[in-house]
C-alpha cells in the first residue's frame, strides 16, 4: 500500500515536471527535479535518476538556465557517487558534456570537477580516471582552452592526442621560438609521471605533425634531439653513464629553463638509479644534478665485478650502439617504454 502511494506521489510530480516544461517554468521544472532526485535516492533508483538529472541538466543549459543547470549537474554526480556507479563510457562522455556547459567563471564549475574526478578515482588512479581526464582534454581542446587540456591530457594515457594538440597550441597561441618548448615542457612532465609510452607519442605525434619542423630526427634543434635521445636512452638501455653524458653535452639546451633541471632529477631517480638530493647543492641546481650524477656513477662502478683477462666487449658494444641508431623511430613507436 505505501509503495503504491510512493508511486502516486512520484507520478504527480513527473506530471507537473512535464507540464512546467511545456509551460517553460524552469523555476519550476528545476524544484520538480530536486523533489524527483530525493524520491528516486530514497527508493534507489539510480539508473532511472541518472537519465533524467543529465537530460534535466541539458534542458535548463538550453533555456540558459545556469545556475539549475548546474545544480541538477551536481546532483548527477551525487547520483553516482551514492549509487557506487562503476566508470563507464557513457558517464565519462555525461560527465564531459556537463563540464563543458558549466561557463567557465561559474564558481561551481572547479568543484564539479574535482567531485568528477573523485567519484571517478580507484586505487590505480588516485587523480581521476584516465579515460575520463581524456574525455576532458578533448572537450577542453574543442574550445580551445590548450593549457587546461595539456593538464588533463598529463593524467590521460593518450600522448598520441596530446601530441596532435599541442601542434594546433603552438601553431595559434606560440611564438616560432618556442617551437621546442612546447613539446619538450609536456615530455619532461609525463616522464616524471613514469608515463614513458605516453611521452614518446607524444613527442613523435608533435615532431611528425608540426609543419616547422620537417625531417629528423636529427633535429636542427638541440633540445629536440635531447628529449628524442633521452626517450631512446629510457627505451633501449636506462644506462646512467649515457644519462649523466647526455645531461652534460646538451646543458645549454637544458638551462632554458630552470624547471626543466627538477624535472630531470625526477627521471634520473625513476628510470637511472639517480639517488634522491638530500639537501640542496650550492653553485645552483645543474650543479647539483652532476653531483649526484656523478656520486651515482661511482657507486655504480664500485659494485662492478672485476674481470681479469677476459675477452673485450667494446666490438659488442659498438654494435648495440649501431642498432639504437639504424630506426630509432620505429623503436620509439612500437616498443613499450614502461
Amino acid at each position: 500500500m505505501a509503495a503504491g502511494r510512493s508511486r502516486g506521489g512520484t507520478d504527480r510530480v513527473l506530471s507537473k515536471l512535464k507540464a512546467s516544461i511545456e509551460n517553460e517554468n524552469y523555476y519550476e521544472a528545476h524544484q520538480m527535479y530536486r523533489t524527483l532526485y530525493f524520491r528516486y535516492v530514497s527508493q534507489k533508483k539510480f539508473l532511472e535518476l541518472e537519465g533524467m538529472l543529465f537530460d534535466g541538466a541539458l534542458l535548463l543549459f538550453s533555456h540558459q538556465e545556469t545556475a539549475s543547470g548546474v545544480d541538477l549537474a551536481k546532483l548527477y554526480v551525487e547520483t553516482l557517487t551514492q549509487a557506487e556507479a562503476g566508470p563507464e563510457e557513457a558517464r565519462f562522455q555525461r560527465l564531459s558534456k556537463l563540464y563543458q556547459l558549466i561557463p567557465g567563471d561559474n564558481v561551481d564549475k572547479p568543484l564539479y570537477l574535482s567531485t568528477c574526478l573523485k567519484w571517478s578515482s580507484k586505487d590505480n588512479s588516485p587523480v581521476g580516471h584516465p579515460r575520463l581526464h581524456q574525455h576532458l582534454a578533448y572537450t577542453l581542446w574543442q574550445n580551445k582552452q590548450y593549457p587546461e587540456a595539456r593538464q588533463h591530457f598529463l593524467q590521460s594515457s593518450d600522448g598520441e592526442g596530446c601530441g596532435s594538440m599541442l601542434v594546433e597550441f603552438h601553431l595559434t597561441r606560440g611564438y616560432s621560438s618556442e617551437l621546442d618548448l612546447f613539446i619538450a615542457q609536456t615530455v619532461l612532465q609525463y616522464l616524471c609521471l613514469k608515463k614513458s609510452i605516453a611521452a614518446s607519442t607524444a613527442f613523435l605525434a608533435y615532431t611528425t605533425e608540426h609543419p616547422r619542423i620537417g625531417s629528423g630526427p636529427p633535429y636542427p634543434n638541440p633540445l629536440l634531439n635531447f628529449i628524442w635521445f633521452l626517450l631512446l636512452s629510457i627505451q633501449t638501455s636506462q644506462s646512467l653513464s649515457v644519462y649523466s653524458i647526455l645531461c652534460e653535452k646538451y646543458k645549454l639546451a637544458i638551462e632554458k629553463d630552470p624547471q626543466y633541471l627538477e624535472y630531470l632529477d625526477k627521471i634520473g631517480q625513476h628510470f637511472f638509479g639517480v639517488p634522491a638530493p638530500v639537501k640542496p647543492k650550492p653553485g645552483g641546481m645543474f650543479s647539483g644534478l652532476f653531483d649526484q650524477l656523478l656520486s651515482a656513477m661511482n657507486e655504480e662502478e664500485d659494485e662492478e665485478p672485476e674481470v681479469v683477462g677476459g675477452p673485450s666487449t667494446s666490438g659488442a658494444g659498438t654494435s648495440g650502439a649501431a642498432g639504437s641508431r639504424a630506426s630509432p623511430k620505429k623503436a620509439l613507436a612500437t616498443e613499450d617504454l614502461d
